[in-house]
């Protein structure tokens, strides 16, 4: 159908058009990608064998939707990708105000200008990308701000009773008709605000003022909520809960290598990872293992979960921590090095709700503390375990490396080394260079320094050194060496 020749009703009429609602443009069009096997929510990971089969389920029949999960949980977004199942343009009577349906108008005025133009009536094309609505719910959110409040001046302009329909103000929903329309957080809004969507959820009737308005709105309703026992401020009142056709739960992502493709695909526009830092996978995988760290520590609320932007954030600050260092250095290029993740503590601090034995230790303590945990997780599935009690006579792997130490005054990496003299450095650690040899072979000639490093926050974390922070980097030393320089 040729959009931009099609101006008037008559010539819609004649074009063969026929209205549908809402709902059955979705069913229909997701009918058509699932049959042709086409991702209708593209950009969603970990949720294909759960939270998608269920939301087309819902689109399926037709059913009003509740995204039930924690912060960070892509809720909003599967909301807004919705809108890649409308049809891709719907004519409207032009300047409606609610976007009559040219074949089947609801408001008063567009029932006139039909009755008075007939099919010379000029009609208007609105675009998939302009129907989406969205209200974040908060409480101080208000009858008139959804459904819509009489105008006096326009009554008396007019010379209208209040009765009569032309004197009201549209909110939101009304304006939202045949359109997708979200609401955020829906237990944040008011238990009487709540009750005023009964009816349009149900029957379509909306009251303002005490006039009943019969107004068949056409929508589809998306509703956002953390879990009830989770939120202090409210809750979704029984009968509104029993209005919305399906309730579907959403998650966190259940292993790095997903939670790696969701921070790699929100940061892909970020050049500096292809200009300038280089992150080695190790890097990626520690990043992500921080956030699925936190979700299990004893210091972050597990009620309020960690949302997927903190790793967004985190590595953002990690890539600027490198670029920082290299441009203080004057290097064109650098590679992420495991000193930089003090960079990502900022990042972590804002993102984590701390329970009482958290707030106590500070923010700072945790998100160290969680680096430490995530770094003491990934050891073993790159090196052989470190036994907490070892026999005096058995020897480990990494007892010439402890030995390296004992026998050297320590080493000290600067946080603003530049990329050559930090080369020295760890060079100089050469049990460092066996282990990987011997246990990670295949690394590559980029990751290698990394990996190094991993290796020494490794052993820090196993209490077989001792790692010490001073105000320009970081000092390893063995733990007999440090104790002996403490007395």
């Amino acid at each position: 159908m040729d959009y931009n020749k099609i101006s008037t009703l008559g010539q819609l009429k004649e074009a063969g058009w026929k209205s549908k609602s809402i709902k059955e443009e979705l069913r229909d069009n997701l009918i058509e990608n699932i049959k042709n096997d086409v991702n209708s929510f593209t950009g969603i990971h970990g949720y294909e064998n759960t939270v998608i089969p269920e939301l087309e389920r819902a689109i399926l029949s037709r059913h009003n939707i509740n995204l039930l999960g924690l912060r960070g949980q892509a809720k909003t977004r599967l909301a807004r990708l919705m809108t890649g199942l409308l049809d891709e343009y719907i004519p409207y009577v032009t300047d409606s105000e609610i976007h009559d349906d040219p074949l089947q108008p609801l408001s008063r005025t567009a029932k006139e200008l039909i009755e008075k133009h007939g099919d010379k009536t000029p009609i208007s094309w609105l675009h998939r990308d302009d129907r989406f609505y969205e209200k974040l719910a908060t409480p101080d959110v208000t009858v008139a701000d959804l459904i819509g409040d009489i105008d006096p001046i326009k009554a008396a302009n007019l010379k209208l009773s209040y009765a009569d329909d032309r004197v009201i103000h549209y909110g939101m929903i009304p304006r939202a008709n045949r359109c997708i329309f979200v609401i955020n957080e829906l237990p944040d809004l008011q238990a009487r605000i709540q009750v005023a969507l009964f009816n349009i959820l149900q029957e379509g009737d909306i009251q303002i003022r005490g006039f009943k308005l019969r107004l068949a709105l056409d929508m589809q309703f998306v509703f956002t909520a953390n879990p009830e026992d989770y939120t202090n401020r409210g809750s979704i009142v029984t009968p509104l809960k029993d209005r919305i056709g399906s309730q579907i739960l959403t998650h966190y992502p259940e292993n790095i290598a997903i939670a790696k493709t969701i921070t790699q695909q929100e940061a892909k526009n970020d050049s500096r990872t292809t200009e300038t830092v280089y992150v080695p996978e190790l890097a990626k995988d520690l990043l992500e293992q921080i956030s699925f760290s936190a979700r299990n520590s004893e210091y972050v609320d597990e009620k309020s979960g960690v949302s997927a932007r903190m790793s967004i954030t985190a590595f953002e600050n990690l890539l600027s921590t490198a670029e920082r260092r290299s441009l203080m250095n004057g290097d064109d290029k650098t590679t992420i090095r495991f000193s930089d993740f003090t960079g990502i503590i900022p990042a972590i601090t804002g993102k984590v709700e701390l329970v009482y034995e958290g707030e106590q230790e500070g923010a700072a303590f945790v998100a160290n503390e969680l680096i430490g945990a995530a770094t003491k997780t990934l050891f073993p599935q790159y090196f052989p375990e470190i036994k907490k009690l070892v026999k005096s006579d058995e020897v480990t792997p990494y007892d010439k490396l402890v030995e390296w130490f004992f026998n050297n005054e320590g080493l000290e990496l600067l946080d603003e080394l530049n990329d050559s003299d930090y080369q020295v450095l760890i060079d100089q650690v050469t049990p460092l260079e066996d282990l990987v040899q011997k246990y990670q072979p295949q690394t590559t000639k980029e990751d290698r320094n990394f990996m190094k490093e991993f290796i020494l926050w490794s052993l820090v974390e196993f209490d077989k050194l001792s790692k010490k922070r001073f105000t320009e980097g970081y000092q390893f030393n063995d733990l007999y060496s440090d104790f002996v320089r403490g007395i």
